[in-house]
């Protein structure tokens, strides 16, 4: 039985340590790190990561907004803790980021370099949004992510939310917008 409260307090990498098997890529989908709803429910996998904290706190409010919808099971990680289980058993992605140096951060880059090639020709047309903090554009890091999710072929179903400078109560509204806007789009068979 999957331990939710430790999963929460010691994250998935030392859950594996501590003598638990490491979830299969072939487990049904309702025993993986999802299924508290059980049955066919959708669900919503939210990566993110953060270092200066405003990242994190548009993850969040992702989070909140899609947790209004509550026939979607929606799951935060962090970029580093995120596996390729865990994408096989999402039905959507909201990836968030800061922009360094006009890139995405290091922790999504290697995301997707863990979880590309074991995911390859699997999440054909599933939806996906993206969230960025940064201090100039944000436009390297969008054109960078929409290169990779292009070849997992992810489709786009939301704009962008770019936060630039210090968060707002508007930014924050726009990220609660987006989480609420996927998980009822995934909810109602949209997309």
């Amino acid at each position: 039985m999957f331990d939710v409260e430790a999963f929460h307090s010691w994250g998935v990498r030392d859950i594996e340590s501590r003598g638990n098997p490491p979830p299969t890529l072939e487990a049904p989908r309702a025993t993986g790190v999802f299924g508290i709803l059980g049955g066919n429910v959708k669900r919503l996998l939210i990566v993110y990561h953060s270092q200066g904290g405003k990242t994190q706190r548009m993850a969040d409010a992702v989070h909140r907004g899609a947790c209004e919808e509550t026939s979607v099971e929606t799951r935060l990680q962090r970029a580093f803790d995120t596996s390729v289980h865990d994408v096989l058993d999402a039905d959507g992605y909201v990836l968030g980021t800061p922009e360094n140096f006009g890139y995405m951060s290091g922790a999504l880059k290697d995301f997707f370099d863990r979880t590309y090639y074991p995911t390859e020709g699997k999440l054909s047309a599933r939806p996906y949004a993206v969230f960025i903090g940064c201090s100039n554009d944000g436009s390297g890091a969008l054109r960078n992510i929409e290169r990779i999710v292009k070849g997992m072929q992810l489709r786009l179903v939301a704009e962008p939310v770019i936060v630039r400078g210090e968060m707002t109560p508007e930014d924050e509204g726009r990220c609660l917008e987006l989480g609420q806007a996927i998980a009822a789009g995934m909810d109602l068979g949209i997309f």
